[in-house]
């Protein structure tokens, strides 16, 4: 060993020593980033981001642009702990102190008990149809989709199936909106307002509406953190040597969470690593980010030529049925009914992910930290149970009358950005302290981890003070 190598520390020595596996070819890698858009495509882009841009007009767009090239560098950090050892980020935090763990779970509770995407689908589903209870057909939703995920055989590739047809579908709408509804004009001042409006926030938009805002750019909170789950069920670095979460009624194998696993320091193992690595960057990059950017840029572009300076515009989802309205007129009645058929099944599409989301992290951590030896806890009848939990606890609040989607979507998006800066600290320490010195962060990336908690942690701290004052 040379005399200026140092050996990685204890910590990066933990767990099973495997080689790392072949990187897979790039196309067969494609999935996570689908996954995470799919699910992330929903409550902002349908419905947050365009109502910002509908009271305040196109000067937040560059707020979502920086975001997501933020979002981009935290979710590589996540992947990047789990391509080396094969562990979820959140077991990873757990190794320091179990507490970590009960809290982010804690809070991806709060963040998605809301039921504020399935409530937002159904309410645009009645426009669809001319009519009906948002409530009750939010409920057969919820109870709908956890009978889908129970008898799911291998869970991520029917979530990945789902989110794929949804992503297809919203860019084929997008496509259709680009050609017949925006103007050149409106193109023309987008751009002019992502350069000349830098940094400064529209009349008319408070510091909760961005903390918001900020959480439903891509994705958001715990939504981030599965990526770990994700690319280890797809078979990515380290997460090969681990088995996927398969169904206990339709399946036998089930995840394990409780086994971190190293790769020896040789060069043959190095050279895998940053191909790997390259590669799950690139996914990212174009199924993920560019995705975003896409459908957040082209449905602000949809609210600001239609809404924007409407002095009828109320705070929750009837909007949309103006919007519509308005396409019908000018285009046809065609481009409505598609409109809201495809807000209704991305935003039902997104409810499913967001359960599995929650499933997962849930599941991963219990299993891990407290009923490993338990033969009747698997990690898969754990994510159920999380699973079903939360569509009882969701559909509860239905029924007791919290129902006005873009309130329940603020409180989840709120909660969904306070949890990012917690993790972005905790993720810092973990690929400095608890990886080898070969495949930790630095340089760049480290760089943007500090700006990424001085971002969310300046929004949050302002809104926390906005609302000391109003009180």
């Amino acid at each position: 060993m040379s005399q200026h190598t140092k050996p990685p520390g204890p910590a990066a020595q933990t767990g099973p020593v495997r080689n790392l596996p072949e990187p897979m070819p790039l196309r067969r890698m494609v999935g996570p980033g689908i996954v995470a858009v799919g699910i992330g495509l929903a409550a902002g882009e349908i419905i947050l981001w365009p109502y910002l841009t509908s009271i305040g007009g196109l000067g937040l767009l560059w707020l979502a642009l920086v975001t997501l090239a933020i979002q981009f560098v935290i979710n590589m950090e996540i992947e990047r702990y789990t391509l080396a050892t094969g562990q979820t980020a959140v077991a990873g935090f757990s190794r320091w102190w179990k507490g970590w763990g009960i809290l982010i779970c804690l809070a991806g509770a709060f963040q998605y008990v809301w039921p504020g995407w399935a409530t937002s689908g159904s309410t645009v589903f009645t426009y669809l149809v001319g009519g009906g209870d948002p409530v009750w057909i939010s409920v057969t939703v919820l109870v709908a989709i956890g009978v889908l995920l129970t008898f799911s055989k291998v869970i991520y590739k029917t979530v990945e199936r789902v989110e794929t047809v949804k992503v297809a579908l919203t860019l084929f709408f997008l496509a259709i909106a680009v050609v017949f509804v925006i103007s050149l004009s409106t193109w023309g001042e987008g751009a002019e307002k992502t350069v000349t409006g830098f940094g400064q926030i529209p009349d008319g938009i408070t510091f909760t509406m961005i903390l918001s805002a900020l959480g439903a750019a891509g994705a958001g909170g715990v939504h981030n953190l599965v990526l770990s789950n994700w690319i280890r069920d797809k078979r990515y670095g380290m997460g090969a040597h681990v088995p996927r979460l398969i169904s206990p009624i339709t399946g036998q194998e089930e995840a394990s969470g409780g086994d971190r696993y190293s790769f020896p320091d040789t060069e043959d193992n190095l050279t895998r690593w940053r191909i790997w690595w390259k590669r799950a960057n690139i996914e990212h990059l174009t199924t993920f980010v560019l995705v975003c950017i896409v459908t957040i840029g082209v449905m602000c572009l949809l609210a600001y030529e239609t809404l924007f300076g409407r002095d009828d515009l109320e705070s929750d989802p009837s909007f949309l049925r103006i919007q519509g309205d308005i396409f019908a007129a000018e285009v046809g009645e065609w481009l409505k009914i598609l409109f809201f058929a495809i807000a209704a099944v991305s935003l039902w599409a997104a409810a499913m992910g967001l359960l599995d989301v929650i499933g997962r992290v849930a599941s991963d951590f219990l299993r891990r930290n407290y009923l490993m030896r338990s033969t009747r806890w698997t990690e898969a009848r754990l994510y159920l149970a999380v699973v079903w939990t939360e569509i009882v606890l969701g559909s509860i609040i239905l029924l007791s009358g919290f129902d006005q989607p873009i309130g329940l979507l603020v409180v989840s998006t709120c909660a969904a950005s306070v949890v990012t800066l917690l993790y972005s600290i905790l993720l810092i320490r973990l690929n400095t302290k608890d990886l080898p010195r070969a495949v930790r962060i630095r340089g760049v990336r480290l760089v943007t981890m500090v700006i990424a908690i001085c971002f969310y942690g300046f929004f949050a701290i302002a809104m926390v003070i906005t609302q000391l004052q109003n009180l």
